[in-house]
Formats: structure tokens, sequence, C-alpha cells
């Protein structure tokens, strides 16, 4: 165990999630199939080896996908209810060791401790959201055009489902679709990012306690680990109806087409460029809070995170002036340290992105007002430490028009009234989360109407990274167009059936067609 590790618990907090082998080639869980081939992963806040997981080969993943078939079969005909159940005593364990898998989540992905505990947070919620939807699997009736017919659909698990998830919500994600695919009876099959696998067996081995004890196979939940490689497994793999991805855009697409290609379903969650726009009328203190933490939060490695800062002319400096004064204010360093507001970034490859956009940026005729840099010395030792940056720039811009995945926040100004503005935020492929800072009523309903933001997550007053559980969450145009979480996001885990029942001793033809024998 490294000094930070030993200094803020890690080797406790992985006892508690059943994780012990360390540096000795953990398992992936409770389904120990390998290839004999391992990943390292490396901590970022201090480049210390927390542990070395095993990969899945082709027969074992077959192995996998047919212990989860068979499970299905069980599984599905569980009372809604009683699924739900299940689902509850999984959040109470979530609370258990919510300080646990937060602590680990901060190591090995990076993001603060306070937003780990928060990424469990979202766990547990997940689950209260699926253990009501247990008792509200509802589908519709509708009136025959027959008489002595009755007409209804109803809705039923779909089966696997193969779950692809990220490494900068090494959990939440995962809780997202696995707690509403158990409460619609399916069960899952997970590899998560190969950047975070650890966070991947903790969570299996929580899982896997909670089916234990309720006498249910362990094929309800799955892990398979690996790259890209082990992910084609599952998108290629007619046996999986649906494949739910969290990921860049040219991940998503890859995934799109493979699955397309078998006339399956995809979730999809892809990247965001999202903006907050900020109009005369808006209030400037919250404007700032907004703002920083959507650039900053995660390190600028939220798919919601801040990337572009649309301010009106006429505000221009005064709100530059007041971002540029609270980055200054920023304390960057151990995520696991509650001093700080900014862990590293995941790993070096992203850290070399990082200064690549810095340096595009201003090759495209941008100026960079916060310069931002690697950080180096005591303290950064795994090289992934940056300082955010900010920089004025075109929307335009390639670089812009680009997702970076790291805290570096564009200024873009407008002139006129708002839907300049608008068109500015929409000038991009992407289309995931927006906000309007603002106390003018017709433009925060301009902003929200049909001819407004056009991503999936549209809000007021308030930045565009933190999402609750009860809104569907996704994004439009290159996102996606995946919802995941709350509303009716579950239908996706389901396949819809309708049902016409004749209760007479007629057999009427629709639409009056007469066939008389």
């Amino acid at each position: 165990m490294s000094k930070v590790a030993t200094e803020f618990g890690i080797k406790e907090a992985l006892k508690a999630l059943g994780i012990q082998e360390i540096n000795e080639g953990t398992s992936t869980g409770s389904q120990n199939f390998s290839s004999g081939e391992i990943i390292e992963s490396y901590s970022p806040v201090d480049g210390a080896l927390i542990g070395k997981v095993k990969i899945t080969a082709q027969a074992d993943y077959d192995k996998v996908i047919q212990s989860a078939t068979a499970a299905f079969k069980e599984w599905r005909i569980k009372p809604a209810p009683l699924r739900g159940e299940v689902v509850r005593q999984f959040g109470e364990k979530l609370r258990e060791k919510k300080e646990a898998l937060g602590k680990l989540v901060s190591y090995e992905m990076g993001k603060s401790y306070q937003e780990g505990l928060g990424e469990v947070q979202e766990m547990i919620d997940i689950c209260d959201f699926a253990v009501g939807l247990s008792r509200q699997l509802h589908g519709l009736t509708m009136h025959s055009e027959r008489p002595g017919h009755r007409m209804y659909e109803q809705y039923h698990p779909l089966g696997v489902v193969g779950i692809i998830s990220a490494f900068n919500f090494p959990v939440a994600v995962w809780a997202w679709n696995t707690a509403l695919a158990w409460i619609c009876g399916d069960v899952c099959v997970w590899k998560p990012s190969e950047k975070t696998p650890i966070c991947g067996i903790a969570c299996q081995n929580i899982a896997a306690e909670v089916f234990a004890a309720n006498g249910l196979p362990e094929g309800i939940c799955n892990l398979i680990n690996g790259d890209y490689k082990v992910g084609e497994m599952m998108t290629k793999d007619t046996r999986i109806p649906l494949v739910s991805a969290t990921g860049s855009i040219r991940m998503g697409k890859i995934v799109a087409q493979a699955v397309a290609g078998r006339l399956g379903k995809s979730l999809l969650e892809l990247g965001g460029n999202n903006a907050i726009i900020v109009t005369p009328d808006a209030d400037i203190k919250m404007t700032v809070i907004g703002a920083v933490f959507g650039a900053v939060g995660t390190a600028g490695q939220r798919c919601t995170s801040t990337r572009r800062l649309i301010i009106h002319e006429s505000i221009y400096d005064k709100v530059k002036n007041a971002v540029v004064d609270a980055y200054k204010q920023l304390r960057i360093g151990n995520s696991l340290d509650e001093n700080n507001h900014v862990g590293p970034l995941i790993d070096t490859d992203a850290v070399t992105m990082y200064e690549k956009a810095l340096e595009k940026v201003v090759e495209e005729g941008g100026k960079l007002i916060v310069e931002g840099g690697l950080l180096t010395g005591e303290g950064y030792e795994s090289g992934c430490y940056v300082k955010p940056a900010i920089a004025e720039a075109k929307n335009s811009f390639a670089i812009v028009q680009h997702e970076t995945f790291a805290p570096v926040l564009y200024l873009l100004k407008y002139t006129g009234d708002v839907e300049n503005a608008i068109a500015i935020q929409n000038g991009v492929v992407q289309g995931l989360s927006s906000a309007i800072m603002t106390n003018n009523l017709r433009e925060a309903e301009r902003f929200l109407s049909v001819a407004g933001s056009d991503c999936g997550i549209a809000n007021v007053n308030i930045g565009t990274s933190g999402a609750e559980i009860g809104g569907a969450f996704g994004g439009e145009k290159e996102t996606g167009g995946g919802r995941e979480s709350g509303s009716d996001a579950w239908k996706i885990y389901m396949r819809r059936q309708t049902n016409t029942i004749n209760y007479t001793t007629e057999l009427p033809l629709a639409q009056g067609i007469k066939f008389d024998l």
C-alpha cells in the first residue's frame, strides 16, 4: 500500500468490499472466468498499483452468457415486487458500504471523495426509484372496434442486457441500468471500463452477496473484464437483445452499427459539449458557482461537464473576471483530501489530450486567459494533475466543436437577443446538457421551447452538471438518443406486447373484413 492509500484507509475500504488479493491478481468477482491475461489498475491519485484483474476470454465469456441465460429463465417469472425486494436489499448493502465504495471510486478514478460518495448515493437513489417502479410496470387498455373484445398492452423482460460503462462514473451508470433491468426481470452482463476494473469487482461482490442470501442464481448479475475486444463480444452477440453503452461518440457509433447489424437494440449515452448561456439578466454569483463546478468537477471528465460559457457582450467582461477570480481559489491535489476541489485526470493519455487541446485553441486564434498546464512535484507524482484552463474562443473552432475530456472551459461572446445565444449553443454535433442563467421569464421559456435548446437536458438557473435520478438522463444528435435512470426509461429494458381477447362466440375481423366459410 502506498502512503496515500494507507493514510486514507484504502486497504480497509477494499477489505470491506470483499477485495483482499491486491497486487496478486484479483478475480472477476463471483464468476472467476479469465483468459489468464491481466489488467493492472493504477490510481491516478498517487500512481500506485491498486490491483490486477483477469481479462475474460471468448470461451469463458460464453460460459457467462450461458449462466446468464439460464438465470433469466428463473428470474423473469419472479413477481416484479419480489424482484423489487431484492433490489431494496441491494440498496441497503450500498448504504452499509457507501463510505468504502465512495473511497474506492475516488482512489481508482480520481474524483473527489465527496463526488465518490455522491456517486454511490446515486446508486442508492436508483435502487429506491426501482423498488417503487416494481409495482408500476404498467401498460394501457384500449377500446376494441370489435364488439365483445378487449385490448390491452403489457411489458415483458427482454433477457440478457449487456452494459458497457465508462471510467468517469465507474459505478453509478452501471447501477442506473442494472437496477431498472433487474426490476424489469432482465439479467445483466457488465463490462466496466478497463481503467476502473476494481470498482466493477466491488459492485459484483456486493450484488453477489445479496443474490446468494436470497437463494437466487449468481447469473442474474455478471461481470466480464477487458478492453474494447471484450465489449465486441457483447455487441455482436445475438443472445443479448439490448446493449447499453456509455462512452465516446466514436465508440457509440461502432456499438450502434454492430448491434443494428443483428437487429438488436442499443441504448447509447455518449459525449457532450455542454454550454451555459449567460444573459444580461443573469445572477452573476449563481452563474459563477454553476459554471466553475460544471467545468472543473471531476476534473472536467463528466459527460455533462460545462465546456462552453456563452456570455452576452454587455456583461462579458464582468462574468469573465468573476470566473477567472474563482479559478484562483481552486485547490488541486489528492482527491481523497476533502480540502481539495480538483483531483487528477484518469491517466497520462488524458493529460496529453488536454495539452493538445490547449495548443490547438491557440493555433486557431483563441487566447488562454487561465493558462493551465501540468502540475509536478510533491503530491503530483502520478503525472495526472493539471490546472483547469480557460480560453476565449469562437464556436466555429474545430477544438471547440470537439469534446475534450478535461478541465478546459471556452468563453464565447454573443450579441443581440437570446436566439443568437441558443443558435451558438445548438451549433455543435453533441446534444446532451444545456443551461441558461437568466431572471427573465421570457428568455427562460424561449430557451425551453420547441425552438430552443436541442439537448436532452435543458436547465434554467442551474449548471449543466448534476442530474437527479427521477428524470430520464441522455441526449440527442451524436449523444446517441438513449435515456437512462428515471421517468419511463424502464421501457427500453422490456418488450411491448399488444393483447386482444375475444370473449364472444363470434369471430369478427378487424376493419369489417368479411371472410365467410
